[in-house]
């Protein structure tokens, strides 16, 4: 007997409708200009919005001269600098070396001396420098400039250093798609290439900025090449173990969020304290900001002040090297499952 709904025919699916071309056309262009104006805000922003807020100034001379200068300081920049007195030039001096302060101002009969670091960031120092001008000015006191750690002969803006960011960023994600593509069922090997490629790209960029560039002195290339070496995996790491965990969605997310946020906030040109607080602190907890700082403490201060973005550089690798492990034990499951045979009929007997 036919069942009753044997002739019932299911309806045909109404094909999709699609947009005219013109309605294409300005959906697109508007998308478009929407990522524009993103990638202007992530890219020009940061810099229209920089500059001196709260920066640690040092001030050293008697009671009277610390009062002018916090005084003078809070007329001319408001907000520009949090003051932090000492006891003497020497004390002053010991404390932009150590990077407690960002520069400092000593007063006493001789006139106005600005205490720098241009191997911080050239741009804080020339601000330092500019204040301790108009504090001279204003006193009819002559000024002097002394840069407790300067850049070297060879590169004294910065520029070799200061131009690390782009690199980097690059640096990392080759790695994490080459060495994923061809080791895609070796884990193992994966790992040990992106940590190959890390130790000798960090000593390509070493060898570069030290004895081409000049940026570096040739004392410092194995520190560099380490901080270098460890940037490069962490973000290496970091992109395959999503791209592992995730798929192509979780790779193609961090890589966006490495190059457009990522390489804007590091400021690794003027150092981190002159982005907004905000945008400082969040370029400083990405792989690009972190080594960044730890390439120029390591190169100029004998690792002072690299501690946190080393740290914060160990935790994106090791938090990489997790997201493979759990990436590569689901995939098995799931090759697991697909691999395994169907179970054979079992004959009943009569």
């Amino acid at each position: 007997m036919t069942s009753p709904t044997a002739d019932v025919v299911a309806p045909a699916s109404a094909p999709r409708r699609t947009p005219p071309p013109l309605v294409k056309m300005l959906g697109l262009t508007a998308g478009l200009g929407v990522i524009l104006v993103v990638l202007l805000m992530l890219f020009v922003m940061p810099s229209l919005k920089s500059g001196a807020q709260d920066l640690p100034l040092g001030v050293a001379g008697d009671a009277a001269a610390v009062s002018q200068v916090q005084e003078g300081v809070a007329d001319a920049a408001p907000g520009a600098y949090d003051v932090v007195t000492y006891a003497s030039d020497a004390d002053l001096r010991a404390a932009v070396a150590a990077r407690e302060v960002a520069g400092g101002v000593g007063v006493d009969g001789s006139g106005v001396t600005a205490y720098v670091a241009s191997a911080a960031s050239p741009v804080i120092s020339g601000t330092v420098t500019a204040t301790a001008q108009a504090l001279g000015q204003a006193a009819g006191a002559p000024v002097s400039v002394t840069d407790v750690v300067p850049l070297p002969e060879a590169d004294p803006t910065g520029i070799g250093i200061g131009g690390l960011a782009f690199p980097l960023v690059f640096g990392g994600i080759v790695p994490a798609v080459a060495f994923r593509k061809v080791f895609s069922r070796h884990l193992g090997w994966a790992v040990a290439g992106i940590a190959t490629f890390s130790v000798i790209g960090g000593a390509i960029v070493a060898a570069i900025l030290a004895f081409s560039f000049g940026s570096i002195a040739a004392a410092s290339f194995w520190p560099v090449a380490g901080a270098m070496a460890l940037g490069i995996g962490a973000l290496a790491l970091a992109l395959a173990g999503l791209q592992e965990a995730f798929g192509g969605k979780g790779f193609t997310i961090g890589a966006m969020v490495m190059m457009f946020i990522g390489n804007p906030l590091a400021g690794i040109a003027t150092g981190a304290a002159w982005l907004p607080a905000g945008l400082g602190l969040a370029g400083q907890l990405l792989p690009p900001g972190a080594t960044g700082t730890l390439v120029r403490s390591v190169a100029y201060f004998g690792g002072t002040g690299g501690a946190v973005a080393g740290l914060t550089l160990a935790a994106w690798a090791a938090g990489g090297i997790l997201l493979l492990v759990v990436g590569a034990r689901r995939r098995a499951g799931r090759d697991a499952v697909v691999a395994s045979p169907e179970p054979m009929p079992v004959a009943v007997p009569a």
